[in-house]
């Protein structure tokens, strides 16, 4: 089975970065996350099944959680990992 893959962009309340964080490395799909200074707070990367899968973790995990103010989401439709 092909996985399906995002990025997410969040937006947090100030100063609320570290505690958004703790709870977003709960969520299973997520597997990478980055504290970073710009528009936005917090970037992740979310590993799943399907698109279904994913959207069903931005809405129903990552959207619902306190302090959370906006996401921007982009589907991965190709990777490559230089290491």
């Amino acid at each position: 089975m092909a996985k399906a893959g995002a990025i997410v962009l969040i937006q947090t309340d100030i100063g609320a970065e570290s505690r958004v964080m703790e709870e977003l490395i709960k969520i299973p799909e997520i597997t990478e996350a980055y504290i970073v200074y710009g528009i936005y707070d917090i970037i992740v990367k979310i590993e799943a099944g399907s698109l279904e899968k994913i959207r069903e973790v931005i809405t129903n995990k990552i959207r619902k959680l306190p302090d959370i103010r906006t996401t921007s989401t982009m589907v991965i439709v190709e990777e490559r990992i230089k290491k």
